[in-house]
């Protein structure tokens, strides 16, 4: 009774929650070994969730109350323009658009509501080829990606991985694991800034039936704060940490517009291009289209993947 009376008061106030490290969920995509002197492509990644997990909430006394961290969004649009400046580096500019859950609800009642579609976050990333591919064999790459939210409460994040991939024959396999750094930010009063260490895993294996089609199994994941790194806040002490895990299938339809003399369109992870290919002004597009399934409650039961890539 005490507990019922206490949370029913604090429904008309405002819940004082500060930007806080939630786990650290990219974009549903896996970074490529396809890098060659002037090429451009223009990337457009987007993801729909359903089936949110519930947000938990706990008094903290008569002062207020405590909920959850996770990273709980229901949209998410990624705009983004790579650019290759050698078959052995290129880097990436881009933009985020999200509808998150509320940061701060207003009421009880407002907990799992979400706030409205904006831009969040700034981000560049470099991909250095160290073993680059051309067709079957192996090919390693590195990963370093800088991430700065627009509120300027929250932290920000160095991405740091390492680029497999693998390919024979129609098959295609992609391994991207990643650490990823939080630091900055403006914590609670009284709490630290939480600079916790995430790891964050990508992986792809793809049959490609023609020039145009391919079927993928993706796996995406965040197991957050390894080996108890960072200064957890409150709320962390309270509900832990929040790992989130996704896989399913996605299928892309690859084509060319435009030009002429360009190598027949290749699916997204294929051979990249070599010196000796010819030019072309033309365009490549690939469209891909999946469903991810959520596999543990801190993830959304079902998430739609769209990407559109546009390569000149």
């Amino acid at each position: 009774m005490r507990r019922a009376s206490s949370l029913g008061a604090l429904a008309s106030c405002c819940a004082a929650v500060s930007a806080t490290a939630e786990p650290a969920i990219g974009q549903f995509e896996l970074k490529t070994l396809e890098s060659a002197p002037g090429r451009l492509e223009f990337q457009s990644q987007n993801a729909y969730s359903w089936g949110q997990p519930s947000r938990q909430i706990e008094s903290d006394g008569p002062d207020g109350i405590e909920i959850d961290e996770n990273s709980v969004v229901r949209q998410r649009h990624a705009l983004e323009l790579e650019m290759g400046f050698t078959n052995h580096f290129k880097m990436r500019i881009g933009i985020e658009f999200e509808k998150e859950r509320l940061d701060d609800p207003p009421t009880l009642a407002q907990v799992n509501d979400f706030d409205e579609l904006q831009l969040t976050e700034l981000g560049a990333e470099l991909i250095a080829i160290l073993v680059p591919r051309w067709g079957d064999g192996a090919g390693l790459g590195f990963v370093a990606e800088f991430e700065r939210p627009i509120d300027r409460d929250e932290p920000d994040a160095l991405v740091l991985g390492s680029i497999f991939e693998y390919q024979s024959g129609p098959w295609l396999t992609a391994v991207v694991p990643m650490v990823v750094h939080d630091f900055g930010g403006n914590p609670e009063a009284g709490e630290r800034v939480d600079d916790k260490w995430d790891f964050a895993y990508a992986a792809q294996l793809m049959y490609t039936f023609s020039t145009t089609w391919s079927l993928a199994i993706e796996g995406y994941g965040t197991v957050e704060r390894i080996d108890s790194t960072g200064h957890p806040s409150e709320s962390a002490r309270l509900f832990g940490d929040f790992d989130q895990h996704r896989v399913g299938t996605v299928l892309y339809y690859t084509y060319a517009v435009g030009g002429s003399g360009r190598p027949e369109p290749k699916a997204p992870g294929s051979a990249s291009r070599s010196d000796t290919d010819e030019e072309d002004e033309g365009a490549n597009v690939s469209i891909g289209l999946g469903l991810l399934a959520g596999l543990n409650d801190n993830t959304p039961d079902q998430t739609l993947k769209l990407s559109i890539e546009v390569e000149f």
